[in-house]
Formats: C-alpha cells, sequence, structure tokens
C-alpha cells in the first residue's frame, strides 16, 4: 500500500511543480526567481519518488 501511495504522491509533487513555475504561487505569490528553482525541485522530487516507487515494486514482485 505504501508503494502505490508513494507513486501517487510522485505525481502529485510533480504537478505542483509545474503549477509553481506557470502560476508563480506557492501559499504566497512569488518572483520568478524564486518559483523556477521551486518548481523544478518539486518536480524532480516527484521524479525521485516515482522511479522509487517502481523499483520497490518491482523488487516485491521479483520476490
Amino acid at each position: 500500500m505504501f508503494k502505490w501511495l508513494s507513486l501517487i504522491t510522485g505525481f502529485f509533487y510533480i504537478v505542483l511543480g509545474i503549477v509553481v513555475i506557470i502560476y508563480k504561487f506557492f501559499v504566497v505569490t512569488l518572483e520568478p526567481t524564486i518559483a523556477y528553482p521551486l518548481g523544478a525541485v518539486l518536480v524532480l522530487y516527484g521524479i525521485f519518488r516515482i522511479f522509487r516507487a517502481i523499483s520497490q515494486l518491482k523488487k516485491n514482485k521479483d520476490e
């Protein structure tokens, strides 16, 4: 269950990162110099969570 939740959370982080980049808003209005790096970090973290969840799902499937 945790692995599937981690997969879904990764997708939400990617969407949140894209929203921050496009709308430059994350709880407060952000300057572009802050919005772009924050959005990029959120997208990268989402990709990391998805990759980790998929690798753990494959690992459990092999066992």
